[in-house]
């Protein structure tokens, strides 16, 4: 049966996302190296440790661990999550927190609360495919501003602004991943958070703070430097989101929007018509974690494995690929943006890394504006060490048939 026909707007427009492809590609070929997906690390899991905090969930003395739980969250992990942000340099209250089955949901409910089809959302060139489809299926139009070697372009985005509003269009959003960016890995300024949060206010736009990465920063950065934009806009003017998933497990699904009660509570009523509620025993095992001080006691670990990998990750390229592969070494999160030499594009380099069993993202699929066929993403959080030089050997020799020459 033809179902085109039956179809609504949102349902013709939705796309798929080019991440969760990528994941069809790797679960098909058993020999792939994948630097495609921005999974964490399973060995890092504190897996005797879940196991111990579940065990006694599931004892069966409180029959509540498996029974529907509030909208809004946990009541004692809302509680925790409080002490959470105060180590982030946000204060905060219960009333302002929504948990969320992770941070995608977040954005989307935020789309869908926040904006009109046509509304102008202005976003970081390149950004989150997450946040381009969340915006897209409500009917924004976005528009992406791009990012120097401290973050987005300030003077750009005014400009990119005030074409908008010349246009006769509304600018609701801005949507920022400031630490350790998702695709580029890079590392918005502190100079360019003040001066954000000040353009903010004087142009009357929201910021969505998107930040997953913010405590896997490496040895040559610190906590000082990915200081939330929240943490200097306790007006509302910012909104902060942020995950379990990339510091205790993605599979546990628990994250969370801190924003003005009066957005939450509109959140709120928007989140129960999509599942009424987060998985409440995925919440207790969260909360268990931070009750116990788990999370602080996972990061120093987390942050020499990705330190590892990324430094495998680039010294690899410069001993297999040389300079045919030009980056910016990230300070943190999981993720390492090349540019391609001239004449080789991200599909075409795809199509031909696929023939030797290694993966990426190409970077077109990042951009908002039908741009980016020079770039790649290649996530080194998820491979082994052995498998980053491996998919790099296999990266070189696929990179041969665009810019023939001796490797390296």
């Amino acid at each position: 049966m033809d179902y085109d026909r039956f179809f609504s707007s949102v349902g013709r427009q939705l796309q798929e996302s080019a991440i969760r492809r990528m994941g069809t590609v790797v679960a098909t070929r058993s020999n792939l190296v994948s630097f495609a997906p921005g999974y964490p690390d399973a060995t890092l899991f504190p897996w005797e440790a879940l196991r111990e905090i579940a065990a006694e969930l599931l004892t069966g003395r409180d029959l509540s661990a498996l029974q529907y739980g509030p909208t809004r969250g946990y009541g004692p992990l809302l509680d925790s999550l409080v002490d959470v942000l105060a180590a982030r340099q946000i204060a905060t209250r219960p009333e302002r927190l929504l948990i969320t089955s992770g941070s995608q949901q977040a954005v989307d409910l935020l789309a869908r609360v926040l904006v009109d089809p046509g509304d102008v959302v202005l976003v970081e060139l390149p950004t989150f495919t997450g946040g381009i489809a969340a915006f897209r299926n409500v009917g924004a139009e976005l528009v992406g501003v791009p990012q120097s070697a401290d973050g987005i372009d300030l003077d750009v985005l005014d400009v990119a602004w005030d074409c908008a509003i010349g246009a006769g269009r509304r600018v609701k959003l801005l949507y920022l991943i400031p630490n350790f960016q998702n695709p580029t890995g890079s590392l918005l300024s502190l100079e360019h958070r003040t001066q954000l949060v000040e353009w903010a206010a004087y142009r009357d736009v929201l910021i969505v703070e998107d930040d997953p990465y913010g405590t896997l920063y490496f040895d040559d950065a610190d906590a000082s430097m990915t200081r939330p934009l929240r943490a200097d806009a306790p007006d509302g003017r910012v909104i902060y989101t942020s995950s379990f998933s990339k510091t205790l497990a993605p599979g546990f699904r628990v994250a969370w929007v801190e924003a003005p009660a009066n957005l939450i509570d509109r959140l709120e009523t928007a989140k129960q018509s999509v599942d009424l509620t987060s998985g409440i025993l995925d919440q207790r095992i969260a909360h268990e974690a931070v009750r116990r001080g788990l999370l602080e006691q996972l990061a120093p670990a987390l942050r020499a494995r990705y330190r590892l990998k990324c430094t495998t990750m680039e010294t690899a390229i410069t001993r297999e690929i040389g300079n045919r592969l030009s980056w910016r070494s990230p300070k943190g999160g999981f993720f390492l943006w090349a540019t391609l030499p001239e004449g080789c594009s991200d599909v075409d380099l795809f199509a031909r890394a696929l023939e030797h069993d290694v993966v990426f993202v190409v970077g077109s699929a990042f951009h908002v504006d039908g741009s980016g066929h020079q770039t790649i993403r290649l996530s080194f959080s998820e491979p082994s060490p052995e498998q980053i030089d491996e998919g790099i050997r296999r990266l070189a020799v696929a990179l041969q048939s665009f810019v023939p020459g001796r490797r390296g």
